[in-house]
């Protein structure tokens, strides 16, 4: 299993990241060429270089804009299409999507309002862009299973954002921290050391916060800031093969679930399934049991009532999440509950294709999930979430802002014969 550490003793930021991707051998050439296929080419230039950080050489991304970029801000649904259409490599499009998602969420609780909504003048700026995109094509192209971080600098002071002077770190930035439970400490460098961007990276794509796993070192990367600092300005990337008999054994199980599955069905994906049963669990714990896993990236956690020994009731928990967060969700598990052991097996689920449109109806604004396959669409949900806030802004019933959201989705959508035209 191929492994990524975020080794961040002066912070992360976007160019931090992409710096050490190319210092790690993911070719310059490639990145440019990737990042073009985006509709934004004429915006900005990318290019890298050696540089010195308190003695230290490392490589530094640099992203001067063009005129048009400084009048460019876009909406997550924008930066959605963007990257929907521009024929990127499957997994660095997910990632990218997944790390303006986290983004926006922060965002949104920050200022009161929905991801949907948020102006973005941190990610929505082509720079930001460029950094978080190139990222996500980096790690891709090194093809790494899993990515983990290390616990993460506050630093301190105040810095010049969009709505006015900030403390640091940012609102977003703690926002994003929160949904994480990222470990945090002060090495008393009173800077940005974290910014959006580099926090939304982390916290959307890492599978852990702490210590560096167990790796056999491949190559380290080294990326630079541009602040000075009074230590080494730079993010190291580490990367390595798993040197646990039990990570490569996982890794041989998922390939061969892989070579099983029929390839010419896109929409099929290998899943971890973890399972454990116990009798004599806290129900209060059990909540707060699905509320850690969700937030680790579980995809779902179901239980059920079953009959075990001695004829004792108890209940059989489920998890079900994507191979590289199998680990994670395994220790949760195990730390969090009576249990003594946890079962493990992958298998290969059939998915629809999921995007979600926003509708505006009378009540406000309602994300409808719609879920296809080949182009037509065979399931459309309002997201629960939206429907509630506005039943409780509204004091309108819960039932009532669900119909309504569906029935105005379906009335916005082209008939079949205007789609055929």
């Amino acid at each position: 299993m191929k492994l990524a550490y975020f080794d961040c003793p002066a912070g992360i930021s976007g160019d931090m990241c992409l710096g050490a991707l190319v210092d790690a051998g993911v070719p310059a050439d490639y990145l440019i060429a990737q990042l073009a296929k985006l509709p934004m080419h004429d915006e900005y230039r990318l290019h890298f270089e050696r540089v010195v950080k308190n003695g230290v050489a490392a490589t530094k991304a640099r992203v001067p804009l063009g005129e048009r970029a400084g009048h460019t801000h876009r909406h997550l649904p924008e930066i959605r299409a963007l990257l929907e259409t521009a024929s990127l490599p499957p997994r660095a499009a997910e990632w990218s999507v997944r790390v303006f998602v986290a983004l926006a969420h922060a965002e949104a609780l920050v200022h009161n309002t929905t991801p949907e909504r948020v102006h973005f003048h941190e990610v929505g700026a082509t720079d930001a862009l460029v950094d978080v995109v190139g990222t996500c094509l980096g790690l891709d192209y090194l093809n790494i299973e899993a990515l983990h971080c290390s616990a993460l600098p506050v630093g301190g002071g105040l810095v010049h954002a969009a709505h006015g002077v900030m403390p640091v770190p940012t609102p977003a930035v703690v926002r994003l921290w929160e949904s994480r439970r990222v470990p945090v400490y002060s090495n008393r460098i009173h800077r940005e050391l974290v910014t959006p961007t580099g926090a939304a990276i982390a916290c959307a794509l890492a599978a852990s916060f702490g210590e560096m796993p167990s790796m056999a070192v491949l190559r380290v990367g080294l990326g630079a800031g541009d602040m000075d600092l009074p230590i080494p300005n730079i993010l190291r990337l580490w990367l390595g093969e798993a040197t646990e008999p039990l990570l490569a054994a996982r890794a041989r199980t998922v390939t061969d679930v892989h070579a099983h599955a029929h390839h010419d069905h896109s929409h099929e994906e290998v899943v971890a399934c973890l399972e454990t049963q116990t009798d004599d669990l806290n129900p209060q714990i059990s909540g707060y049991l699905f509320e850690r896993l969700l937030a680790a990236g579980a995809a779902d956690v179901f239980t059920v009532p079953v009959g075990m020994k001695k004829s004792r009731p108890g209940t059989l928990m489920t998890v079900l999440c994507a191979p590289h967060l199998l680990s994670t969700c395994e220790e949760i598990l195990l730390r969090e509950t009576t249990t003594l052991g946890v079962r493990r097996h992958f298998q290969v689920r059939s998915v629809l294709e999921r995007h979600h449109e926003p509708v505006e109806t009378i009540f406000g604004t309602v994300r409808i999930k719609v879920g296809s396959r080949d182009q037509q669409v065979l399931n459309a949900q309002p997201e629960f979430e939206d429907c509630r806030r506005l039943s409780e802004q509204t004091g309108q019933p819960l039932k009532l802002v669900q119909q309504v959201a569906l029935a105005t989705w379906h009335q916005r959508r082209p008939t079949q014969s205007e789609r055929q035209n």
